[in-house]
């Protein structure tokens, strides 16, 4: 008899019932993928697009989940060694062939990252795709430099946590929201400098603090938050919209002379694994082990509890990153 794994399937687009626990036959690498037992998986919003149905390009029966940490069980070029501790995301995980929500799952090789860390899966299953994403956007998108001050609007999401910690360690000065006046304290903790109650009009409390205005600003809410973190960001600085916490992204008829003020700049970012360097990843588990960064709460489920770890993803009930633990 064929070896069989859990995993959570989603035949459609629906409500948390529509995850369902089943029992589907271990998936065969062929060459240039590799096999992985999941040790533990991430959740995140693109995974709660898909369930909602909004996103494109996903297939359907499908087994969710961008991101997954383990080890290596099966590469069958034999590259990589059987037990090598690895991550993996993106590139079509949970959209175009099975992902992460499964006890192993088959990934291209090219997507693979190794480290050696001795943390435990649920601190290391709660890292690659958030690191990977604050990570580009500190970089890529706002080429953030020490001295700088930084809007995070969304700063209690995972991401928001993360991207503070980078922030900070890099030696900027760190600006925060949260809708949640009650997360202030969290915030601070966090070690962000002004933590911030997002009443809609952020940029007036920004600019009570830096009157000329923050020098960049991560956009993690969407579009209905981003007028307002543009007139909160400084002449030629840069705002980078990377997350979409509303699950709205767009902006109709977008005309850039009127929506955009005048000498601030807008860009983007979405990555890949590729997007997240090895060493960046290996220093950043160091140092957690080390106990000199934190990577901020997370709250973890056994698989079986797929659903809830749904319900409290979409309605925003936990603080920081949420991550599913297979054994």
């Amino acid at each position: 008899m064929d070896k069989v794994m859990r995993a959570v399937v989603l035949d459609a687009p629906g409500p948390v019932e529509r995850l369902r626990l089943v029992r589907l036959p271990v998936p065969e690498p062929e060459p240039g993928w590799v096999r992985i037992k999941v040790e533990a998986f991430g959740l995140n919003r693109s995974e709660l697009h898909t369930r909602l149905g909004l996103a494109q390009g996903v297939t359907f029966p499908r087994v969710p989940g961008i991101e997954a940490t383990g080890t290596v069980d099966l590469d069958p070029d034999g590259v990589l060694r059987p037990g090598q501790p690895v991550a993996t995301m993106m590139g079509g995980m949970g959209r175009t062939f099975d992902g992460g929500y499964a006890e192993y799952t088959v990934v291209p090789r090219a997507q693979v990252i190794p480290f050696d860390s001795g943390l435990p899966w649920e601190i290391l299953g709660a890292v690659p795709e958030t690191l990977q994403t604050a990570y580009g956007s500190l970089t890529v998108g706002l080429d953030l430099r020490a001295g700088q001050s930084l809007l995070i609007r969304g700063g209690t999401s995972a991401l928001g946590l993360v991207a503070a910690t980078l922030a900070k360690d890099l030696g900027a000065t760190v600006l925060a929201t949260t809708r949640n006046a009650g997360r202030t304290g969290a915030l601070a903790d966090h070690g962000v400098d002004h933590p911030l109650v997002d009443d809609g009009e952020v940029a007036r409390q920004v600019r009570a603090i830096l009157p000329e205005g923050v020098d960049a600003a991560l956009e993690l809410v969407g579009t209905p938050t981003l007028p307002d973190t543009l007139a909160a960001t400084r002449v030629h600085g840069t705002v980078c919209f990377t997350g979409m916490l509303s699950n709205q992204w767009t902006v109709p008829d977008f005309y850039p002379i009127a929506y955009l003020p005048r000498g601030v700049r807008l860009a983007a970012y979405g990555g890949e694994a590729a997007d997240l360097p090895a060493q960046v990843l290996q220093r950043y588990l160091d140092r957690i082990a080390a106990g000199e960064i934190t990577p901020g709460p997370s709250h973890v489920y056994p698989l079986d509890e797929i659903r809830a770890a749904h319900t409290d993803l979409e309605h925003g009930h936990r603080l920081g990153k949420l991550v599913v633990r297979t054994g």
